[in-house]
């Protein structure tokens, strides 16, 4: 069985991270407001990123991840620009102390 984490893009524009088993099943949840919570308050929603995962566990820790990026790298995910994830999770830590 798969797993999937899934991003959102909401009605105004804000961003929504979330993880299910069943992905078609979750955003019809989603797109009907039946799950209640953040995404019901801006409708419609768009599916704009997801990916598969071996495990619940894997899912849901991208998920948390991804939860946590800024706008930028949640748009960079968007692209596949994994090049610019990668600069803006450097910049993100700030400069590095050398000694």
């Amino acid at each position: 069985m798969a797993f999937y984490a899934y991003l959102l893009r909401c009605n105004d524009g804000s961003y929504y991270a979330g993880h299910t088993d069943d992905i078609e099943l979750r955003i019809a949840q989603h797109m009907a407001g039946a799950l209640g919570g953040y995404t019901a308050k801006r409708l419609p929603v768009e599916l704009v990123w997801s990916d598969s995962f071996p495990s619940r566990d894997d899912a849901f820790a991208a998920e948390r991840r991804i939860k946590g990026w800024s706008r930028a790298k949640k748009e960079a995910l968007m692209a596949g620009d994994w090049e610019l994830i990668s600069q803006l999770a450097v910049n993100r830590q700030g400069p590095r102390s050398v000694g």
